[in-house]
C-alpha cells in the first residue's frame, strides 16, 4: 500500500491562495491575519486534513503547546470530571495534554520537574493537590490553580463550595430538622474545608452548636462506615456524592427510610445522583465550565493576553427524593 502523501503548508497556501507565510502565521495563531483570510486557510486546512508539526512549531515558537494537568488522583469523580473538561477545552484551542498524578508519596515537586522536562507551556492543578502547589517550587511553570486560598503566585479558579454547604444545611434547617450533621471530606483538602466552613456558618446563623464531624476520604466505602457515627441523626450533609451514596446504603442497612427518617443531600450532582435510590438532593457543580475557564486563563497566561481571573462559580442546590 502506498503510503500516504504528508500535507504541507504549501499544499494548502496553493488551496487557500495565500502565501506560505500567511499559513506559517495561521498555524501559530499570529494575531496578524484578518478574519477573513484565516476562515479561508483553516477551511484548506480542514479540507487536506493538515495537521501541523508540533516538533517544528515548538522550535520556531518556543512553546509546544501542551499543557499539563497535576492531581493527586483521578479515582474521585470530581477530579475525572476535571480532567475530561480540561482536555476537551484544551484540544478546542489547539493544545494537547500531559497528565502526572502524585501517587501516594504527593511529591509535588517531581510533577513539576516532570511537566517542565516534557516541556508543557504551563500547567492546571486540581484540587487537593493545590495546597502541596503552594509549598512547591513550580519549576517556572505558569500555573491555574483549582480551588485554592488567594496566592498572587498563581491564578486562581474555582466554585464557591461554602456557599454551597450554606445552601444545603439550610435547606435542611428549613425542613425542621434541628441540627443537620456533616459527613466531611479529608481534612487537607481545600474544597472539603470550605464545605465544612459553610456547614458551620449555616448552623451558626441559626443559632445551631456544631457536632462533631465524621469524615471520610470522597469514597462511598467511607461514607458507608463514617455514617455509623451519627447515630441519631435526622440530616446529613455530605461532602459529596460518593459518600452520601454510602451513607443512603448504611442507613437502609439500620432500616432508616430516607428522608422520612433521615434527610440526606451531597455535593458535585455527579452524573448518576439522579439514579441513586432515592435520587440524591445534591449541590451542583458546573465542572465542564470549570475545565473551561482554567484552560482559558493557562492559555491566557501563555500567549500573553489580557484576561481576569474570574468570579468563583456558584453552585446550585439540586432538589430530588432523598431530602
Amino acid at each position: 500500500m502506498p503510503q500516504q502523501q504528508r500535507v504541507s503548508m504549501a499544499m494548502v497556501a496553493a488551496r487557500a491562495g495565500v502565501s506560505g507565510q500567511t499559513v506559517s502565521r495561521v498555524a501559530n495563531d499570529s494575531p496578524k491575519v484578518d478574519p477573513e483570510t484565516r476562515a479561508r486557510v483553516e477551511r484548506a486546512m480542514a479540507d487536506l486534513g493538515y495537521r501541523p508539526n508540533r516538533a517544528a512549531r515548538a522550535l520556531r515558537t518556543g512553546r509546544t503547546h501542551t499543557l499539563g494537568l497535576v492531581a493527586q488522583t483521578l479515582a474521585t469523580v470530581g477530579n475525572s470530571r476535571m480532567l475530561q473538561a480540561v482536555a476537551e477545552s484544551a484540544a478546542s484551542r489547539g493544545y494537547a495534554l500531559t497528565v502526572v498524578t502524585l501517587g501516594a508519596d504527593g511529591d509535588i515537586s517531581s510533577a513539576f520537574d516532570r511537566l517542565h522536562d516534557q516541556g508543557v507551556d504551563g500547567a492546571v492543578v486540581l484540587n487537593e493537590a493545590t495546597a502541596l502547589a503552594r509549598d512547591a517550587a513550580s519549576a517556572g511553570l505558569r500555573l491555574v490553580v483549582v480551588d485554592s486560598p488567594p496566592d498572587e503566585r498563581f491564578t486562581i479558579i474555582g466554585t464557591d463550595h461554602a456557599a454551597g454547604a450554606r445552601a444545603a444545611t439550610e435547606h435542611l434547617l428549613a425542613a425542621g430538622h434541628p441540627v443537620v450533621h456533616h459527613l466531611a471530606g479529608p481534612a487537607g483538602s481545600y474544597a472539603a474545608s470550605e464545605r465544612e466552613r459553610g456547614w458551620r456558618e449555616a448552623l451558626a446563623a441559626a443559632g445551631v452548636e456544631a457536632p462533631a464531624v465524621a469524615r471520610g476520604d470522597w469514597s462511598a466505602a467511607s461514607g458507608h462506615a463514617q455514617t455509623t457515627r451519627l447515630p441519631g441523626a435526622t440530616a446529613i450533609f455530605a461532602a459529596n456524592d460518593q459518600m452520601a451514596l454510602g451513607a443512603l446504603r448504611a442507613l437502609r442497612e439500620s432500616g432508616c427510610r430516607i428522608p422520612d427518617d433521615v434527610a440526606v443531600i451531597g455535593f458535585d450532582d455527579v452524573a448518576d445522583a439522579a439514579d441513586y435510590s432515592p435520587p440524591l438532593t445534591t449541590v451542583r457543580q458546573d465542572f465542564d465550565a470549570l475545565g473551561e475557564q482554567a484552560v482559558q486563563a493557562l492559555v491566557a497566561a501563555i500567549e500573553g493576553t489580557d484576561a481576569s481571573a474570574p468570579a468563583l462559580a456558584t453552585p446550585e442546590l439540586i432538589l430530588r427524593a432523598s431530602a
